[in-house]
């Protein structure tokens, strides 16, 4: 049953607190790494067969796989993917930074150039769930910021084949090639390449703890977009809120892995209790219940708080990945939300709007990183180059002042490379 907590009679510490593994997979996945780095292929191979039963000829998805798999997809799903994918872009587009240029002094110009990576690897999730969507969230921006390639590796099943609902979302978004191959192995090889899978500039996706601790290793070898852990939701709810939402809401992110949080904050008891019993009565319905089940237990909490300010000051305390902004006028709140990965608002917008097909991007900042960090967008997929041009009399002009700004460093070969040309001039 989930815990209900009055804020003023505990700790911050017990409040925020999440039950998590004790396991230790960073030796585990240095392993791997290591391995596919030094065996490529073969080592890809060798994981498929250990880790999903999988006895491969080829780690690409053919393009007759990828035909074969759409003939297997219903046509409203496949209208639902191309309406979703619609609303994906029409919110990413307006994403897009443009290059400028500065050129308001003689003889100076200055400007910064807007350039997309060269390929970005994706990591879509195969095991427990399969997850189109994610998909369509991150490859969709990839393509806006023009990446020229972008792959996608994704864990096989025990015959060797992609879950076709994943290849519908690949078609629909663009995706240039598709491998057989997930875990902390993908991860390796996207960072390093392989004979087959070819070395990426990003790699984003979720993944469970053996792929965030594997995108973390890599770091520096390729760039990521976050190391992101279990699923979240926080729900800031005023008393007039129908509890059977609310429980609904809380589960939408409990079913998805145990470790996942779900956590309520009201000024309200009698709606705590409610939304409690409320998830007694919902959580045995589920498909995943038992996954709903222990993740509500562990890490689920109902907070209650004196007021609506204090209900507001605890959720930016905790940074949620999911914020659900169910009180009378959301927009009166939304200005004092300074952390949290995405925004619902309203008693008419559930957190599964974004996860599958309102616009904005559902890769989130979890574990409390919303307070400096940011979704999944078109930035992540561009870099910036700056430059800067200056004619002889336009560097005369400073010349001293950048050698005198430079011997205050104490850095004299800095001085002398600003002012040696205009020492040439007076010879």
């Amino acid at each position: 049953m989930i815990k209900i907590m009055k804020y003023s009679e505990v700790k911050n510490d017990e409040i925020f607190a999440r039950v998590v593994p004790t396991v230790n997979v960073a030796d585990i996945v240095s392993e791997i790494i290591e391995n596919v780095k030094a065996n490529g292929d073969k080592a890809l191979f060798e994981y498929c067969k250990k880790f999903d039963g999988a006895d491969l000829d080829s780690l690409l998805v053919t393009e007759e796989e990828l035909n074969e798999a759409l003939t297997r997809i219903e046509p409203k799903f496949l209208d639902i993917l191309e309406r979703a994918a619609k609303n994906i872009r029409k919110f990413h587009e307006k994403q897009v930074r443009n290059s400028f240029i500065i050129n308001d002094e003689d003889g100076i110009l200055m400007g910064q150039k807007i350039i997309p990576v060269d390929r970005a690897g994706l990591y879509v999730p195969g095991g427990t769930a399969a997850y189109p969507s994610t998909v369509l969230m991150d490859s969709i921006p990839a393509k806006i910021a023009g990446v020229k390639e972008v792959v996608i590796v994704t864990p096989p099943n025990s015959e060797g084949k992609v879950n076709p609902v994943i290849l519908a979302a690949a078609k629909v978004a663009g995706v240039d090639k598709i491998f057989k191959v997930g875990g902390a192995q993908a991860v390796a090889a996207l960072a390093y390449g392989t004979e087959s899978v070819p070395k990426v500039d990003k790699i984003v996706g979720p993944g469970n703890a053996f792929v965030a601790e594997a995108k973390k290793q890599v770091f520096g070898q390729v760039s990521i977009d976050m190391i992101a852990g279990p699923s979240e939701i926080l729900i800031v709810a005023d008393g007039k809120n129908n509890p059977k939402h609310l429980a609904a809401d809380l589960l939408s992110q409990a079913e998805h892995d145990k470790l996942a949080s779900a956590v309520l904050v009201t000024d309200s008891e009698e709606l705590a209790e409610n939304v409690s019993k409320e998830l007694e009565i919902q959580i045995p319905l589920l498909e995943r219940a038992e996954i709903a089940r222990a993740s509500i237990d562990n890490n689920g909490k109902i907070i209650i708080a004196d007021d609506l300010e204090k209900v507001i000051e605890i959720a930016n305390e905790i940074a949620p990945e999911h914020l659900e902004l169910c009180v009378e006028n959301p927009f009166d709140c939304l200005d004092k939300i300074r952390h949290a990965g995405s925004i619902f608002m309203g008693r008419n917008c559930p957190e599964a709007l974004g996860d599958y097909f309102a616009g904005p991007n559902h890769t989130l900042p979890t574990g409390g990183t919303a307070k400096f960090s940011s979704p999944l967008s078109v930035d992540d997929f561009v870099k910036k180059t700056q430059y800067t041009y200056y004619t002889k009399d336009a560097l005369n002009k400073v010349a001293e002042d950048v050698a005198y700004f430079a011997k205050k460093e104490g850095l004299t070969a800095h001085a002398r490379s600003a002012v040696i040309r205009t020492e040439e001039d007076e010879k």
